[in-house]
């Protein structure tokens, strides 16, 4: 993995209070924590097990993610990726994860998340964005991802001998072919689900709204996913391929976050998002 993707901690992030966040942070691990237990009856050992199982399966399919395109080298705008993406994460309900943000040197237009954290926009999706608040609901959507573990629950990822692959914990340590070629399987399949099939329709309209409500909860404009969607709605070109064929309908999502807008009144909330720092670093 590039030193780019490394965990990189900073003293301050554009006046966010951190107080509040970590506050919201840990009431947020007893949730995840509670209802793992009471859903699946497991043990402290169990959830660690199958949070290390997804963290260490993500890194795999993160690898395959930067087979495909090439990670950028460009610090500057690596580190305010990072930066704006680490502070949507605080907010979510997933703080035992590392999450980790890349930009990926392709004119196609995407985002892509593997399991346990591993977040990547493409170039062509940042040159498409007109502002942070733009950036921060596409990070969010795919925060979201990680965070409802969509892929994790598709593929039944376990650190348990209950999981699809007979335990990822045990598999990582085994030399076996078997138990090799069973995750190479899995891993296929996940890679699969980003690049030619696509996640459940359902868990992409779970990823609009959880995100959008975590960029809201972040001091973002709740309605910059929408207006990002209506552009790229418009956009024409092979740029979109992946996008339009792994998702919903642009029709569809625009048609559920305005649902979600008006059921939750976020239309109109005042967020103050500079906005000469997004056009300095990604638009240079």
């Amino acid at each position: 993995m590039s030193a780019s993707l490394r965990t990189i901690t900073y003293k301050s992030f554009f006046g966010f209070v951190f107080v509040i966040m970590l506050v919201n942070s840990a009431m947020a691990t007893q949730s995840f924590r509670q209802r793992a237990s009471a859903d699946q009856l497991l043990t402290p050992e169990d959830i660690e097990s199958d949070v290390k199982a997804e963290i260490e399966f993500g890194r795999v399919v993160a690898a395959r993610i930067l087979g495909k395109y090439k990670l950028s080298e460009d610090y500057p705008l690596t580190k305010y990726v990072t930066l704006v993406g680490r502070a949507l994460a605080l907010n979510s309900n997933r703080p035992e994860l590392i999450f980790h943000f890349g930009v990926l040197e392709t004119k196609d237009i995407n985002a892509y998340t593997a399991p346990g954290g591993y977040v990547f926009v493409t170039r062509g999706a940042l040159n498409l964005m007109q502002d942070e608040n733009e950036l921060a609901g596409v990070l969010a959507h795919e925060i979201a991802h990680v965070t409802e573990m969509h892929i994790v629950e598709e593929l039944d990822i376990k650190g348990t001998s209950s999981g699809v692959g007979g335990g990822l914990a045990r598999i990582f340590g085994s030399a076996a072919e078997t138990t090799r070629v069973a995750f190479e399987q899995v891993i296929d399949k996940a890679v699969s689900l980003l690049f030619r099939e696509g996640l459940n329709k359902l868990d992409e309209f779970e990823a609009d709204q959880v995100g959008t409500m975590l960029s809201a909860n972040s001091g973002y404009d709740p309605s910059a996913l929408y207006r990002y969607l209506q552009r790229l709605k418009q956009y024409k070109g092979e740029q979109t391929a992946i996008v339009s064929k792994t998702h919903p309908s642009f029709n569809d999502r625009l048609i559920e976050l305005a649902n979600l807008s008006k059921e939750e009144s976020l239309s109109g909330l005042n967020t103050k998002i500079d906005v000469n720092r997004f056009n300095s670093i990604v638009k240079k």
